[in-house]
Order: C-alpha cells, then sequence, then structure tokens
C-alpha cells in the first residue's frame, strides 16, 4: 500500500550549511522506498491520483524525520536489565552477567531480542546493530516484527567453534529473507578474543562480506591488558591483524591516542559512541569531537539494557551532546544537527547504506521514518524543532514508525505483539535463570 504523509513539518537530515533544517510539506512513500518529497501540495495531489487506495495520515503538528539508528547494543539483554547495578565493569561481567548467560537457552535470548526490538520500534529506532549469542535465532525475530538490524554474532576463545557455524547459519537464514536483516561477525574484545581467533573472525567475515564489530578501548583496565599482553594499543593490535576497515564497526572507542584515532578515520572504521553506559560504568568520556574533527564516522548507541539502563535513542542524542560540551568546555561543541546526524545519516553509513539510501527524507531512499507527536508540553513552544527532538524529545513522543515502507508502530501499538503475554514470558524466564544460578 502506497502511504501519504500529509501537513507535516519534514526533518529530512540532508541539508548542509546554513539550508533550512526543516519545510512543511509531504511524503509519499510507494513499496519500500520514498517516491515522494514536496512543499508542493500540487505535486501531493498528483501522487494522490497517481495511488488510487493510498493511505493518507494527517501530520499536523507533528513531526516527520528519518527514523533513529541503534548503533551498538545487546539487545536480548533486557533479562538482565537493572539486574547487576552499581558494579565494577570486570566485576560486572565476571561475578552477574556472565553466570547469568551461561543459564540462557536460544529461546530466552529470542525471548529478550523480542522485549529489546519492542522497546526500541517503540522509540523510533528502525534500524539496529547488536552485538550477541544466538543470533541464528534472532533473524526470525528481527524479521517478525519488521525491523531492519545487523545481528552481530558475537563469541570469545571458549566458545568461537560453537558461534562461528552459527553464524554460518544466520547468514543462510537472513539471505532468505526480506534483506532487512543481515549478519555480522563479533569477536568480543581484543582482550577476550587471541589474536588467532581475531583473525578466524575476520576471514569469516571476508567470505560472505559481512560487516566486523568489537569492543575497542572501552576502559583503562582493557587497554592495560592489550598493551601487557602486545606491547600495543587497542587499536594498534587490531590494526595489525588487519580487523579495522569500513566495514568494521567499534563501540565505545574512549581510552584512544591522538595516533588511535588518526588509525581509525584513515581505515574507515565506525565508531559507536555510547554515552550513557560509559558514564554509568565509569568508563570515561570518548572524545567524540577530535574524532569527528580527524574524519572518522561517529555514530550514537545505547550498548545493553544493564549497563544503561534502556533503548531510548532519544534520551541518548541529549546525553551525547550534552557532554561532548562539558567535557570539552566548548558550549559550541556536537551541536543538535550533528548530533541527530550520528543516529541518523551516519548510522545508516555504518550498516553499509550510503549514498542516501537510509538515514534521510529523500526521493529513493528506502522508507524508514517514524512521525514525533510536537503536541507535548516538553516540545513547545517550537523555536527550533531541532533543539526540541534532541534536547527535549522522548521515546514516548513518537506516535508512528514505518520500516521499509510498512506501518509496524501506529498510535503507539505495535503490530503483532501482545505486551502483557511478552512481559509474563520475560518474568518467567528471569525467574528461572535466577534459580539456575
Amino acid at each position: 500500500m502506497a502511504i501519504l504523509f500529509s501537513n507535516a513539518t519534514v526533518l529530512p537530515m540532508t541539508a548542509s550549511g546554513d539550508e533550512p533544517r526543516t519545510f512543511t510539506g509531504a511524503v509519499g512513500i510507494d513499496g519500500d522506498r520514498i517516491a515522494l518529497v514536496t512543499a508542493s501540495e500540487t505535486d501531493a495531489a498528483a501522487f494522490r491520483a497517481a495511488h488510487p487506495g493510498l493511505r493518507v495520515i494527517d501530520c499536523r503538528g507533528k513531526l516527520l524525520m528519518p527514523g533513529l539508528v541503534n548503533t551498538h547494543c545487546h539487545a536480548a539483554m533486557t533479562l538482565q536489565r537493572s539486574y547487576a547495578d552499581d558494579i565494577s565493569l570486570m566485576a560486572w561481567l565476571h561475578d552477574y552477567i556472565w553466570p547469568f548467560e551461561a543459564h540462557q537457552t536460544p529461546d530466552d535470548v529470542a525471548l529478550g531480542m523480542t522485549l529489546g526490538i519492542v522497546e526500541m520500534l517503540l522509540g523510533g529506532v528502525t534500524s539496529f546493530v547488536d552485538m550477541y549469542y544466538f543470533e541464528n535465532r534472532c533473524v526470525e525475530v528481527a524479521e517478525r516484527l519488521g525491523i531492519r538490524a545487523l545481528l552481530g554474532c558475537n563469541y570469545f576463545d571458549t566458545n568461537i567453534d560453537e558461534v562461528l557455524p552459527q553464524a554460518e547459519e544466520a547468514v543462510r537464514l537472513a539471505a532468505a529473507g526480506s534483506g532487512r536483516v543481515r549478519i555480522a561477525v563479533a569477536p568480543h574484545s581484543p582482550y577476550t578474543v587471541s589474536p588467532e581467533n581475531l583473525v578466524r573472525g575476520k576471514e569469516l567475515a571476508d567470505k560472505h562480506g559481512l560487516h566486523l564489530m568489537t569492543h575497542i578501548s572501552e576502559t583503562q583496565d582493557e587497554v592495560r591488558i592489550v598493551r601487557e599482553k602486545y606491547g600495543r594499543t587497542s587499536v594498534e593490535h587490531l590494526d595489525r591483524l588487519g580487523l579495522l576497515g569500513p566495514k568494521t564497526i567499534g563501540a565505545h572507542c574512549v581510552h584512544v591516542t591522538d595516533s588511535d584515532i588518526a588509525t581509525l578515520a584513515a581505515r574507515g572504521v565506525t565508531v559507536s559512541h555510547n554515552p550513557q553506559s560509559n558514564m554509568k560504568i565509569s568508563s570515561g568520556v570518548a572524545p567524540v569531537e577530535k574524532l569527528r574533527a580527524a574524519g572518522a564516522l561517529v555514530t550514537i548507541g545505547t550498548d545493553g539494557t544493564c549497563s544503561n539502563n534502556d533503548l531510548d535513542m532519544f534520551e541518548e542524542l541529549r546525553t551525547a551532546a550534552f557532554l561532548q560540551k562539558s567535557a570539552t568546555g566548548d558550549p559550541v561543541a556536537l551541536p543538535a544537527y550533528e548530533a541527530l546526524r550520528l543516529a541518523t545519516a551516519n548510522g545508516a553509513r555504518a550498516m553499509g547504506c550510503a549514498d542516501g539510501g537510509l538515514g534521510v527524507i529523500r526521493e529513493g531512499a528506502l522508507a524508514d521514518v517514524i512521525v514525533v507527536d510536537l503536541q507535548k508540553p516538553h516540545l513547545q513552544p517550537v523555536h527550533n524543532v531541532v533543539s526540541n527532538v534532541v534536547y527535549c524529545g522522548k521515546a514516548s513522543d513518537v506516535e508512528t514508525v514505518v520500516v521499509g515502507g510498512r506501518i509496524v508502530v501506529e498510535n503507539r501499538r505495535i503490530e503483532g505483539v501482545d505486551l502483557p503475554e511478552l512481559y509474563r514470558g520475560v518474568a518467567g524466564a528471569v525467574a528461572r535463570i535466577k534459580a539456575a544460578q
């Protein structure tokens, strides 16, 4: 079905320089693509005439913008939300998270993934980059719920022989699907995966043309361990092994040197900035402005729900902008429009959708858009709609979500999900896992 969003304040994320950021007009969708972007009522009328039976959605008093892209999360970790808080990272991992995960079944992971995707869709996230276990089981979940996803099959030295075959299976399953879901290889980090096994993951990624993702320089402990083992920074170590390139997504990149920054930029690595997680675990502040100045591709991710503790990208946007202003002492650092670019067009580039194919509202782009209700006390008055979205917006302001031309959230109701039943299933799984520990 064709869709026409009329009378909308449109934020295309295509403006540069002093060009206007928004306009009032209409956006038409035909199939999985945006077919019309116009301020002309005549053009909108022609689109209506050319598409009999189309769905018209009146967006008066609302904002139409690209869906948000979350470039680093562990969506299935919704099962561990608030399970282990206010603990140092290494104790958090070794004493709480990894023991909990040891008792999770593939069905548990699929259930946690369902809850995570529901949370993201309701919050305006139309694409996400994940990194977890049993991603072969999560392909069906992402397909069923209609989100766009890059699912990273996470491994350590201890489980690589189990995970790599799962990744192969996931590649086959994704290839048979809609095309919205793709697979990546995800070694956990340079301090938990040996050089030999990092290379094995890269070889699998190269075999299938997959992205590769890993945690990079998240904490001072990681940097110390890598330097003690290999005599290099994490970035230098990964670069020497050939793991850094345009299809590499590095999460965090908090403790990076100027030389590391230059390398990340030169190799075309995506840096996924996770400000709230970094703050909560006291990892530090990523040098986002230095990375951007060097030409690195910087994006935004939430990380997992037990180190954040939610998947709200609106909160993440605001935190990212405020944190850079505070850390640099410069109120001009990471202005609102640039922060929003990190979570839209830049995120699309990280997922391999360059040239305006995703993350923007442009004719010919994939039809991943959201409608934000501006008729809220915290979004009024509207002096600057971009500032309102970034500095005042909330996930609950999202009213409608379209992915690939399909309406998956309408009037804050998500298609095909019984929320009370989902919550009961999650509670049951958590109770069983905790009892088994």
